[in-house]
């Protein structure tokens, strides 16, 4: 049987009767065609609900409908790892600020890729958010360190908050989101 495409070109898959056809009937040429779409790679730790006030707002403005053709693929910082970095166009990241520096999380995020992706990534766009207690400083410093180090490029300066997030804090993480999907449309 032809692929569902219905071009008797196309390579045949055998498929179980009844069964719809998933992403192994598909032919693997067909799968590398379909990835038309930028992907931004949203890494995030989101432990408390002021970090998922924020998430949610970065992540609003990254799937604005007035961003076409961007995919964004949502990770948690202990599940993230290198091939989803060397799959992405451009990278959104959240942390709180635990003691001074990022969260153990997105080191461990960072520990897992930076090798692997050191040269594939190089100059991709990503943005930074971070929430504290009393001060981001030194988790901005440590995610910026990193990403020099990965030569990644900043597309604005990090949102920082301290305490309860407010209105304007969630609309700077929105435009955040937003900028850094659009970035990445750009680069189509």
């Amino acid at each position: 049987m032809p692929w569902a495409g219905g071009d008797a070109r196309a390579p045949r898959v055998s498929q179980p009767p009844g069964d719809s056809p998933g992403e192994a009937a598909i032919p693997r040429w067909v799968r590398l065609c379909s990835r038309l779409m930028r992907r931004l790679l949203f890494v995030h730790h989101t432990p408390s609900p002021a970090l998922q006030a924020m998430f949610e707002a970065v992540l609003a403005g990254a799937r604005t409908d007035e961003i076409e053709d961007v995919e964004v693929v949502v990770e948690p910082a202990l599940t993230a790892g290198a091939a989803d970095v060397l799959n992405a166009d451009g990278y959104l990241l959240g942390t709180p600020a635990n003691i001074g520096y990022m969260s153990g999380a997105l080191k461990h995020f960072f520990d897992g890729i930076y090798y692997p992706c050191l040269e594939a990534t190089r100059r991709r766009p990503y943005g930074l958010y971070v929430h504290g207690a009393s001060d981001t400083t030194g988790a901005v410093k440590a995610v910026e360190s990193i990403t020099a180090g990965l030569a990644w490029q900043q597309v604005r300066p990090p949102v920082c908050v301290i305490g309860q997030p407010g209105k304007a804090d969630l609309e700077a993480c929105w435009e955040l989101g937003a900028i850094v999907a659009a970035e990445i449309a750009g680069d189509s």
